[in-house]
């Protein structure tokens, strides 16, 4: 492209770029092993067979499960909150049991326990937002019952960037007798996961946001819970026998797993762990830190700029949004736009965020490991042609 000029892209926190080693492993499996796994009886059938369940093993170790089989492939966070909602929420919640979810959350993580609400009588509540983007921790203890069965949270949000301490909440949870379901959706490509440390009973991520392939995403759930999760999905591989009448379904994860999975996204997958291994989260937040100071520091010299949740640089996350306070939010990324960088705004798929914080739209800039300081200083100075134009 003779037009083409580099993006100061800062749109990290929808989907992340891919790097070189990630986009080969996926031209790889589909220029020279372009074949279907747990099938063919011939040796490159088994070979990529292994490859695909190596990656399940190396999801366990990379979020610390305690067995692959607690690790389930889906096609991204979505999928794998409405499997949980419609697999496990609906056949257990009664009318007069609770569902309990911050008004932070994005509506992968909302909107299907609406549904699954309202098919099964429960009631859904809401804890609320904190001036610096965190949940209400005494509203949460006064609110948590016994009949609380479901609490689903995001381990960092979308909007605000700011990253809530899920491990003393599931302690509160599991001593009501309920279950803490994590969307770390906005978390794998910047932050360790230990699933264990958290107290995490279900985890959803997906794999483009962390430097992975489109289309590929991870259930994480405790064995006991998959268990009792009835497959949404039904077809090839995860049956263990059909009659005319029935069928029986494959052991844990594969009766999960419907279908031929998204081989290539899987092992693209793979290929973006190892990629974050070798940078390590240490140097990965070292480097993201010392950008978010750098673009908060930007932002807060611009006077007419409101800045949500916390005001501290530290306690964001990859993410920041904020509003020119006399400027509408779509007008703001249109002129970034114009300038070549990259940034989203509107709702950010938080509708009652947006509704707790009284605007109906922020400019949301995100970073990643790959993020450079130059991108950020672009986006700052073009932000100085915003303040030039509009106000």
């Amino acid at each position: 492209m003779t037009n083409y000029q580099p993006v100061a892209y800062l749109d990290n926190a929808a989907t992340t770029p891919m790097p070189d080693e990630v986009l080969t492993t996926v031209t790889n499996y589909y220029q020279f092993q372009k074949v279907n796994v747990h099938r063919g009886m011939y040796g490159l059938a088994h070979q990529v067979t292994s490859q695909y369940e190596a990656v399940r093993e190396q999801v366990k170790n990379f979020i610390h499960a305690t067995n692959s089989a607690e690790i389930v492939f889906t096609s991204g966070t979505t999928d794998s909150l409405n499997m949980v909602a419609a697999g496990y929420a609906r056949q257990v919640l009664q009318p007069g049991d609770e569902i309990m979810v911050s008004l932070m959350e994005h509506h992968s993580n909302l909107v299907p326990w609406q549904q699954v609400a309202q098919q099964t009588g429960a009631q859904l509540k809401y804890l609320n937002v904190t001036v610096d983007g965190q949940i209400d921790i005494k509203q949460l203890r006064q609110q948590l019952t016994d009949h609380t069965k479901i609490v689903a949270l995001t381990l960092v949000s979308n909007v605000l960037g700011t990253k809530l301490e899920l491990a003393p909440v599931a302690e509160l949870v599991h001593q009501h007798g309920g279950i803490l379901v994590a969307d770390a959706a906005q978390v794998a490509g910047h932050l360790p996961i230990d699933v264990q440390a958290l107290g995490a009973d279900f985890l959803a991520f997906s794999g483009h946001k962390m430097f992975g392939p489109t289309g590929i995403g991870v259930l994480y759930g405790r064995q006991s819970l998959l268990e009792q999760l009835r497959p949404v999905r039904f077809g090839g591989e995860m049956i263990q026998e059909v009659t005319q009448q029935d069928a029986t379904w494959q052991p844990l994860p594969l009766r999960l797993e419907a279908g031929t999975p998204n081989i290539a996204g899987v092992l693209g997958l793979g290929a973006a762990v190892n990629y974050l291994q070798r940078l390590g989260f240490t140097a990965i937040q070292a480097h993201e830190q010392k950008l978010m100071r750098r673009l908060m520091a930007g932002l807060q010299s611009h006077f007419p700029i409101q800045i949500y949740g916390s005001q501290v640089a530290g306690d964001h996350h990859g993410a920041v949004s904020f509003n020119f306070k006399q400027i509408h939010a779509h007008d703001v990324a249109t002129i970034l736009d114009a300038a070549n960088v990259a940034v989203r705004a509107g709702q950010m798929c938080a509708a009652p965020l947006m509704q707790a914080l009284q605007t109906d739209s922020v400019v949301r800039a995100s970073i990643s490991a790959a993020t450079t300081s130059a991108e950020v200083d672009r986006f700052l100075a073009a932000l100085d042609q915003v303040e030039g134009l509009l106000l």
